[in-house]
């Protein structure tokens, strides 16, 4: 399919004004396909030639202004409209549409827990082609009415209220204008939850087979959906533009959530079917306010062309963020921002790949393109940098120029020059030189202090700066200084923080005796890679725990991770530090970041491989430590605490002793009991450890998916049959993967449960001919299937336990000559990247 051009885009932007679409969806014509029927009424200013998109299975019949044209003129998903003269016209096209099985488009699933079907749209960036004919470009806002045929015992939702006229017959109230990637169909048997908030319906939905999960959960989604919804009016002026809030937990979604007004969609893992965190709590909560705030930012004011969704996703991550600590029980949300999703955007802002958080508009041609920089860059660096304007700018200034900013651009269009001028209009501060910093650039800077002690006891600090290629940039931070207690062994306590703007100040002098502990960036207020001197990191080694705010600490933690993959920290210095104090930790967001990190990156990709069965010995004995800590109904409100540690001794188990008996009893001694999630990871982990005879391992597996045979069971099995230690069902697992057309080829879900599975650290010898099979046999997969699944073949089934250069060269070699897609190409890249530096990190450790 061609890439639609900004610069096609523009032309067409000039020469046609769309007012609306009429769109007729025939959902009753069998498992495969559907049928779409579209009017679009549109203007053209001038005489001139455009075209319009769809993706039929079959092009029935296509009429313009009552003339018949040729179906047969439709080249891949362009329909030539030629001749037009200025004034109004009518489009009109009969097609029948293919049903998806990677999450884009109309996705069908069956649940097959109970037989029931669900179908829903993601048509995001440039999916609606393949539900109905549209000009498919932010700019062109329209109008949106929708009727819907479908089987009498489903129910239809989508982004206005529905109302059934008869048995199957389903009308949805015409849209404001909005933009042709926002609208949204989701229909089925669904089991819904309803109620009212400020005057608009709402409700919350899922398929049947989740029905009792949701139940149990609905008061606090709506709880937190209300507060979100709340906070939203006291702080924007412009009210909520739509005419009800519906959100719908849907199967196999590729996103976390999707931000169709009036309709948002979310992946159905957000229904929580076995024990989780209050952390994975809040993060549901924070999804809730992320794509609430896109209702504003996105919805009602929409970018112009792609390279300005950082006005969308930067935003809602920042207020999602923001909105949910100010308006819930959820008051510790940065931490969990710091910890667990801040690294995803200083990741990708180190890699080739890199971009900046408001491209040029030349580095965004076209929509494939554009597809490539929905990534830690536009999410986390970019709300990093809204955290750090807000703390420059000030919270009253950068809220008034939000507001100007909805007021200007209300249902249209605009660009980063749009917004810099609202906030402009709102403050005193040059914004313009800010956003040519902040937004224009790439990298990371890195602060260093530098500390300098005089004889009498006096002392001085500054701050060293050093940045990317594109230059550094001003920060405002806090500079947290930290005293031992003398009254708690292992405990820091805070004296009066400094504000500092980096490079604007020069040292500080103080004439009080120096602090234990220096902590640039106390509160993580800016964006950038800290470093410790060598006296603070001895005090940080020795009394981490002991700080006394958990965003403090995950700035040390951060720290010590940015240097360990930078190659300044030895891995088994931070297993070390995590092996001490994380038994000690309150905070859940952080056991959870650090554990994440010690098992995935420092056990399995930067430690030597002689040393990762000590490694997962160390972790083992760790979580083996907050379980003693957390035993007795004394602790009940550690029981997440404790929920984590179970997981991450059972993922790091070298042996079945411990984790087979956990199995076998249904229940970890002194709780939890065993519910879903937790069989399907004791069996997941046996049977990558081999841990009894295959015959016997794989009717355990059956015997659990009988137990459980829902999607997210069937999704289990499929993960341990791909992880036996056996050639055959390594081969099996491989061509399931790699099956690329006809009922055989997985769904996204499928393919990405089979894909984690099958490349195990603990099989090298058995996986090795699978290295050099997965640079030959990907760019095809990616090809034939789109970007959803080359996206989740890059990054699931990707070598990463090959920590080689033979893999660097296998896939540099790729890059080269295999032709991937754009998708792939993107994920290749980082992964190579990634891989590059834990060769380099494994490398010093063997020689150290």
């Amino acid at each position: 399919m061609p890439a639609l051009q900004r610069d096609e885009a523009q032309t067409r932007a000039r020469l046609i004004d769309v007012h609306r679409y009429d769109i007729a969806l025939d959902l009753t014509q069998g498992e495969d396909r559907f049928g779409s029927r579209t009017v679009i009424h549109f203007t053209a200013r001038t005489d001139g030639d455009t075209f319009v998109e769809v993706r039929p299975a079959e092009l029935h019949s296509v009429t313009l202004d009552g003339h018949p044209l040729d179906p047969a003129d439709l080249d891949d998903n362009r329909l030539p409209l030629t001749g037009l003269a200025p004034g109004a016209h009518e489009l009109r096209l009969d097609a029948t549409m293919r049903y998806s099985r990677t999450g884009e488009g109309m996705h069908r699933f069956t649940d097959p827990a109970d037989g029931e079907s669900y179908v829903y749209t993601q048509l995001f960036l440039d999916d609606v082609q393949r539900v109905f004919a549209a000009f498919d470009q932010p700019d062109l806002k329209a109008v949106f009415a929708l009727t819907v045929t479908a089987p009498t015992d489903w129910s239809v939702l989508g982004n206005g209220i529905a109302t059934r006229r008869d048995p199957g017959h389903w009308t949805l109230a015409p849209t404001p204008l909005i933009s042709s990637y926002l609208v949204a169909v989701a229909a089925g048997p669904w089991h819904s939850v309803r109620t009212e908030h400020a005057g608009l319906p709402f409700g919350i939905h899922c398929r049947r087979s989740l029905a009792p999960h949701l139940d149990a959960d609905a008061d606090e989604i709506l709880d937190l959906t209300r507060r979100c919804f709340d906070r939203y009016h006291q702080i924007f002026e412009e009210p909520y533009p739509f005419d009800s809030y519906d959100q719908a937990f849907v199967p196999e979604f590729n996103a976390g959530a999707m931000e169709n007004p009036g309709l948002v969609t979310f992946r159905d893992e957000f229904v929580f079917r076995s024990a989780v965190t209050d952390t994975e709590r809040q993060t549901r909560g924070m999804v809730i306010s992320h794509e609430m705030a896109h209702m504003w930012f996105g919805d009602l004011v929409t970018l112009q062309w792609w390279d300005d969704i950082w006005l969308n996703e930067s935003f809602a991550e920042y207020m999602g963020y923001q909105v949910l600590a100010e308006a819930t029980r959820f008051t510790d949300t940065w931490t969990d921002f710091a910890i667990a999703r801040k690294g995803w955007g200083y990741d990708a802002d180190q890699r080739p790949s890199t971009h900046p958080v408001a491209p040029a508009p030349e580095d965004v041609p076209d929509t494939a393109s554009a597809l490539l920089n929905f990534d830690g860059i536009s999410y986390a660096k970019g709300a990093s940098a809204l955290r750090q304007l807000v703390a420059w700018m000030g919270e009253k200034d950068f809220l008034a120029g939000i507001n100007d900013h909805f007021a200007r651009h209300r249902f249209s269009n605009a660009t980063l020059a749009d917004f810099i001028d609202s906030l402009a209009r709102a403050t005193d501060r040059d914004v313009h030189a800010w956003a040519e910093r902040w937004l224009r650039t790439t990298g990371v800077d890195t602060l260093t202090p530098v500390v300098r002690e005089a004889a009498d006891g006096n002392w001085s600090v500054s701050v060293e700066q050093t940045g990317s290629p594109d230059g550094t940039r001003p920060h405002r931070l806090t500079v947290g200084l930290y005293d031992h207690d003398r009254t708690t062994t292992g405990r820091l306590v805070p004296r009066e923080p400094l504000t500092w703007d980096v490079p604007d100040d020069g040292a500080r002098s103080a004439t009080r005796g120096r602090p234990a502990l220096l902590l640039l960036n106390d509160q993580d207020l800016t964006y950038a890679k800290v470093r410790l001197d060598p006296v603070s990191w001895d005090t940080a080694l020795g009394a981490l725990s002991g700080l006394p705010d958990p965003l403090t600490r995950a700035v040390v933690w951060n720290a010590a991770r940015d240097m360990v993959r930078d190659g300044e920290l030895a891995p088994a210095a931070y297993l070390d530090a995590a092996r001490a104090h994380l038994p000690y930790e309150t905070d859940l967001a952080l056991v959870q970041g650090v554990l994440a990190f010690a098992r995935t990156q420092i056990a399995d990709r930067y430690l030597p491989r002689t040393q990762r069965h000590t490694a997962l010995a160390t972790l083992t004995a760790l979580s083996r430590d907050i379980l003693r800590r957390t035993e007795g109904p004394e602790h009940g409100s550690e029981a997440g605490l404790r929920l984590t540690a179970v997981r991450a001794f059972i993922d790091s188990a070298t042996t079945p002793e411990g984790i087979q008996d956990w199995l076998d009893d249904g229940s970890v001694p002194g709780g939890p009991r065993l519910d879903p999630e937790l069989r399907w990871r004791i069996l997941g982990r046996l049977a990558t450890l081999g841990a009894a005879p295959l015959d016997e391992l794989r009717a355990a597996i059956d015997a659990e998916l009988a137990r459980d045979p829902s999607a997210t069971g069937r999704e289990g099995a499929a993960r341990c049959h791909a992880a036996l230690p056996d050639p055959a069902a390594k081969q099996a697992a491989w061509d399931a993967l790699f099956t690329t057309d006809g009922p055989a080829a997985l769904s996204n879900y499928l393919f990405t449960a089979t894909a984690t599975g099958f490349w195990a650290p603990e099989q090298l010898d058995l996986l090795r001919p699978y290295v050099a099979r997965y640079f030959t046999d990907v760019p095809a997969l990616a090809a034939a299937r789109g970007p959803a699944l080359a996206e989740a073949a890059g990054r699931h089934a990707f070598p990463a336990p090959f920590v080689e250069d033979h893999t660097l060269h296998l896939g540099e070699a790729c890059l080269t000559d295999g032709n991937p897609t754009p998708a792939l190409r993107r994920k290749l890249i980082d992964q190579l990247d990634d891989l590059r530096r834990a060769v380099k990190v494994r490398a010093a450790a063997e020689n150290a």
